[in-house]
């Protein structure tokens, strides 16, 4: 048995949903199921395996489309700078260096070479463009030997792309990928391809799917039907990474699906299980099935995260409160600054510490200065926090939006109240109103004022009402349920479920 999951797309900015499959891939390995993680969009920039090894894959559970169909393992980039210049004709005559870019000049053959390497002063070559007479001509991609030629021809004072090629460690060609009339067509040495719906198909054929395996979908955005229709010689299951409708657009006789999963519940009769990170959201997601569709599907709530342990102590700061987020416009971190400081005016004892980074850091200082608060707010920027919310007293979220909500979790982890709005899924997964926290309303026209006094109101109650030792107590017993080893066995439930189950 195998369990594949499949996305499209990496990068060094990873979204949510690589992140919670690299979560995924360390908690399988800890049962010690066997499971590949596959990425089907085309990577170049960079070798797959430094974005996959960045957020904590292993080499050996990766798969990508393009490579699949080589012998050539996933690995970091040991290709030479020397190397490549050996496999070109002559000597340069001069060479400039920017960075992690070298750039050599073969004026004789009125050519260049620029080769971006690993790192900056590394003799490791990722990728090559050769210039020709002015002419983008190639691009070599490079890991532990060549892995892809680009090949590009002139046109309209542009170089457009007209092959690329795969290689195997040999250096033979596995297969070629040709542009023909706006088509990609795929060059096998026994077939041929047209599109890559195509070779997605094919793809999916190579894996040899039993009963026994699972192919769990995370992104399915151009590349569904060939999956849905392969894997049904599997066990099909599909992860909700965020809200999946739109409630503005949702009435008693018409649902609207989030475009990211609208073909999957759709085809739900196709889906042996969904899985959702907490046990509201699958609550919502199967009374939607129920009212708008003939579908009842399985369902499973799976926390996109987990606690190692629960994290005590008794050196926590008097009076302070903790916000971890990106700063963004989203997460409205300046809400929380105007509560603090209106808060402050009834407890004067109070501190607020801002951890992140983002587009708002400017904004949210000037905003602290203009408010005489720096003495008692104050952004922190990056930390790993896994030692560090055991620390303060109070939780603070403003995110009107949380699917799941990993700093809420490891917040409660380390028993702290929570004070946010009552808003899907996060906040109502680990708040219980009045026991380890509040839930304040969320009015669609969002009045800082009013919001601004929520906020404050709800501060000086739980301090005023020396609520604190029994909401800690609280946030600790609900944070329980996401030990990880209480995932652990979620994670192995569903899997003897599903691969026992007699589906009709």
């Amino acid at each position: 048995m195998t369990i594949y999951n499949i996305n499209l797309g990496i990068g060094w900015a990873s979204s949510g949903v690589e992140y919670a499959q690299a979560y995924r891939a360390k908690l399988l390995r800890s049962i010690k199921e066997p499971a590949k993680f596959i990425f089907m969009d085309m990577i170049l920039a960079d070798n797959i395996q430094h974005l996959t090894d960045n957020i904590g894959f292993k080499d050996d559970e990766i798969i990508w489309l393009y490579t699949h169909f080589t012998d050539l393992k996933i690995t970091l980039t040991t290709y030479r700078l020397s190397q490549v210049l050996a496999g070109f004709d002559g000597n340069p005559s001069r060479e400039e260096t920017e960075g992690k870019i070298r750039r050599f000049f073969y004026e004789e053959q009125d050519s260049f070479l620029t080769c971006y390497l690993r790192n900056e002063n590394s003799p490791f070559v990722e990728r090559c463009e050769y210039v020709s007479r002015g002419i983008l001509v190639r691009k070599d991609y490079f890991s532990y030997t060549r892995y892809c030629t680009e090949f590009f021809i002139p046109k309209n004072n542009q170089a457009t792309l007209i092959e690329r090629r795969f290689y195997n460690e040999n250096g033979s060609v596995a297969y070629s990928m040709q542009m023909a009339d706006g088509r990609e067509v795929f060059r096998f040495p026994d077939r041929f391809l047209v599109g890559r719906q195509e070779l997605i198909r094919y793809f999916m054929q190579t894996l040899n799917l039993t009963k026994q395996d699972l192919v769990i979908l995370d992104r399915e955005t151009n590349i569904g039907q060939p999956i849905f229709e392969e894997a049904q010689k599997a066990r099909l299951g599909v992860v909700v990474h965020a809200e999946h409708y739109s409630a503005n657009s949702t009435d008693d006789q018409y649902i609207l699906w989030n475009n990211y999963y609208d073909y999957q519940f759709t085809n739900a009769d196709k889906v042996d299980f969904f899985i959702v990170a907490t046990d509201r959201q699958k609550e919502v997601l199967a009374n939607q099935f129920a009212k708008y569709t003939d579908h009842v599907p399985s369902i499973y709530s799976i926390p996109v995260g987990s606690l190692a342990s629960l994290s005590h102590s008794d050196q926590r700061k008097p009076f302070s409160m903790i916000t971890a987020s990106r700063l963004a416009t989203e997460k409205h971190i300046d809400w929380l600054v105007r509560s603090v400081v209106r808060a402050k005016r009834e407890i004067p004892e109070l501190s607020f510490d801002i951890y992140g980074k983002g587009g708002e850091e400017g904004k949210l200082l000037s905003l602290i200065d203009d408010l005489g608060a720096s003495d008692y707010i104050q952004l922190k920027g990056h930390a790993d926090l896994a030692e560090v919310y055991k620390n303060y007293e109070v939780y603070l979220s403003a995110s009107t939006s949380e699917g799941f909500g990993l700093t809420l979790m490891e917040a409660i982890g380390s028993g702290l109240p929570i004070i946010g709005f009552d808003v899907p899924y996060g906040n109502q997964t680990f708040v219980s109103q009045g026991e380890n926290g509040y839930l304040l309303e969320n009015s669609a026209d969002q009045v800082v004022e009013r919001i601004t006094a929520s906020f404050a109101e709800k501060i000086v109650k739980l301090y005023q009402n020396k609520e604190l030792d029994s909401m800690r107590q609280a946030s600790y017993a609900r944070a329980e349920d996401f030990l990880t080893s209480r995932v652990e066995e979620a994670w192995t439930q569903l899997i003897e479920e599903v691969t026992h189950a007699e589906f009709v």
